[in-house]
């Protein structure tokens, strides 16, 4: 198996909470930062409604801003824009430097109608239309499986439940999903068991993990995906983003230092030097310090 590995870097996902509104310009700022430090993939902005995102209102703002600041010799980097219905899908596809449409499907019936009130099937024609909007438009799609390694609500859950999800994706032709562990909760040792009993039901689609984590287990939880043959893996420096379904502060995202640290260590290609991140991590920390009002990150 190939040892190079993909790292999706995700402010998205780690500024999309924050009590205080990041200006514009400074978003757009720190993704080209990214950018010009290797990040070739980025969960960058999402199009839904800012009565319940405030902090992503300005997507296409911060998308322009992107755009008109990057190198003109630069390849452009995969951009990846969160939906979670049509208006947000027509949104995406109207800005440029937006590549990928990301969608999270639950398979939680209570966390898919408390955060988009949609039924099972809602849920999955919308993802048939996203897939055919974005082949139509020359754009890629990654499907987030929600709920992916165990569901706090008194549901049914198991691995057969994710298994069976994936072989619809696959059947309509989504060739990226992410397994997410919402709420942060799962193991080391079940992220590796789940990713195992699944991943051959998607011969020729890239799987990959979206973990949340209590600090001190992250690294394993890491490396037990990766040595399940996990090649995709998201992330937030710092560890920027907190989990609120949780109920524990300390769950968030997995810091990217110690994803790479960890992963090169397992002998992982990445591509991106952990030793050019010290001044996207000051850059982090200052945003924490600004709009999180939170203690910085060594």
């Amino acid at each position: 198996m190939t040892n190079q590995t993909k790292i999706i870097e995700c402010p998205r996902d780690a500024w999309q909470g924050l009590p205080d509104i990041i200006p514009a310009a400074e978003k757009a700022l720190y993704l080209r930062e990214l950018v010009l430090a290797g990040f070739k993939h980025i969960d960058a902005v999402s199009f839904v409604s800012p009565k319940y995102v405030k902090q992503m209102a300005d997507s296409e703002e911060v998308m322009a801003k992107l755009n008109s600041s990057l190198p003109a010799t630069m390849a452009a980097p995969e951009i990846i824009g969160i939906v979670v219905n049509e208006k947000g899908l027509e949104r995406a596809l109207a800005t440029p430097g937006v590549t990928t449409i990301g969608y999270p499907y639950s398979i939680s019936a209570y966390f898919r109608r408390a955060n988009a009130n949609m039924s099972r099937q809602e849920s999955r024609q919308l993802v048939e239309k996203l897939k055919h909007a974005t082949a139509a438009a020359k754009r890629d799609l990654v499907i987030y499986i929600s709920m992916a390694f165990g569901n706090p609500y008194d549901e049914p859950w198991g691995t057969e439940l994710v298994a069976e999800t994936l072989e619809w994706l696959r059947d309509i032709r989504v060739h990226t999903v992410s397994l997410a562990d919402t709420v942060g909760t799962a193991s080391p040792e079940l992220v590796g068991e789940v990713y195992r009993s699944v991943k051959d039901h998607v011969a020729g689609m890239e799987l990959g993990v979206h973990l949340h984590s209590h600090p001190e287990v992250a690294e394993a939880k890491i490396l037990a995906a990766y040595e399940a043959g996990c090649r995709r893996f998201d992330s937030a420096l710092t560890g920027l983003g907190g989990c609120p379904f949780a109920g524990d502060d300390l769950v968030g995202n997995i810091a990217t230092e110690q994803v790479l640290t960890a992963l090169h260590r397992a002998g992982a290609k990445t591509g991106i030097d952990p030793a050019a991140l010290d001044k996207l991590v000051q850059m982090t920390n200052s945003i924490r310090a600004k709009y999180a009002h939170a203690p910085l990150v060594n």
